[in-house]
């Protein structure tokens, strides 16, 4: 009976239709990052107040066109909480961006003095962690990161939740293509992502919808043409896709900085594969901040320009081409009489 708390939810993060189109915000150094380059500073000398200050630009700006929005509790939710449409769900992230590097790989963990009790509490509906993974990373490593997740996910099941499970490969400290936050490469090997979902799309994970990246680069995506390269290419998204509909998990695609137009077409392969849609962040409105802040205004001129031609095409690319996700509730057989459910619940 658990589930009821978990389907309604769902529905929240998804439009009327089933469709989940879904604007990330929660981004912290990539955003960092873009002050300071708008600004020529450093990221060590970008100030809280821009930080919010551009966050509040995007909620304003993004949150009447999308079907649910995804925060972080130290600068989205002071930054623009009041902003948000009533209509327009609400997913909190978890999991700290500090992770900390190993020579056998990246260990995860939650933001200090956050928890699922608390993103419950505050009305959020659902809860999102990033887990860095990579099936061939040092076994202690693997371990420490199953069972971060897996935590969270009983967590998750007891107070009623969504849970929402990022997975992103990465590369090794040392490796000449290290870098400390997502960049995709060319020589991204697709089965260390479908392996990632495998692992994880396993029930004692307990997760509801899982955010995915591509499992190949998007710069290097064929056209959807019919092709055999891009039949090939369909075949790996397809694995994914099998994935989730044995364990009835839906997903949903992850932008990673990609272009528009690259991205756009790493999601017909994926709603192809059974994709719900996407939840996407600096792919809609990362060079609005880039190109024009600190001027304000310039921010909301270029989010309500370019930010949201982006958005409105991923959304009517999802709305024709994304599976719907519906609600399964439980069947009430062995409810009888008054008191029953209460009980039981």
């Amino acid at each position: 009976m658990r589930t009821i708390g978990k389907n309604r939810g769902l529905a929240r993060l998804a439009d009327a239709e089933g469709h989940f189109r879904m604007v990330a915000l929660d981004q912290r150094p990539p955003l960092f990052d873009a002050i300071a380059k708008a600004k020529g500073i450093t990221p060590d000398q970008v100030e809280y107040s821009d930080v919010t200050a551009a966050k509040r630009l995007l909620v304003e700006n993004l949150a009447p066109h999308c079907s649910s929005m995804l925060f972080d509790p130290n600068f989205a939710v002071p930054a623009a909480i009041d902003l948000l449409p009533p209509r327009c769900g609400l997913i909190m992230t978890l999991e700290e961006h500090r992770v900390e590097e190993t020579p056998g790989g990246r260990k995860s963990r939650a933001i200090t003095n956050w928890s699922v009790e608390k993103i419950r509490a505050m009305g959020g509906d659902a809860v999102k962690v990033l887990a860095w993974y990579r099936p061939d990373a040092d076994a202690a490593v693997n371990e420490h990161q199953k069972r971060f997740v897996r935590e969270i996910g009983q967590d998750c099941a007891r107070h009623d939740i969504p849970y929402v499970l990022e997975l992103l490969v990465y590369p090794f400290l040392g490796s000449a293509n290290h870098t400390a936050d997502y960049v995709e490469s060319l020589g991204k090997l697709p089965s260390l992502v479908i392996d990632s979902v495998r692992e994880f799309a396993k029930p004692e994970y307990g997760v509801d919808l899982l955010k995915l990246e591509s499992p190949l680069a998007a710069n290097g995506l064929p056209a959807r043409d019919g092709s055999a390269e891009a039949k090939a290419a369909q075949k790996e998204f397809d694995a994914i896709g099998d994935i989730c509909r044995e364990r009835s998990i839906p997903w949903v695609l992850l932008s990673g900085g990609a272009a528009p137009d690259k991205f756009e077409r790493v999601l017909e392969f994926a709603c192809a594969a059974g994709a719900g849609g996407f939840l996407a962040g600096r792919t809609i409105w990362l060079d609005a901040v880039l190109k024009n802040f600190p001027d304000r205004e310039a921010v909301s001129v270029s989010l309500r320009k370019d930010g949201l031609g982006v958005l409105q095409r991923l959304n009517a690319l999802t709305t024709a081409k994304g599976a719907p996700w519906k609600p399964r509730f439980p069947v009430f057989s062995d409810i009888k009489q008054e008191g029953d459910f209460a009980r039981a619940y």
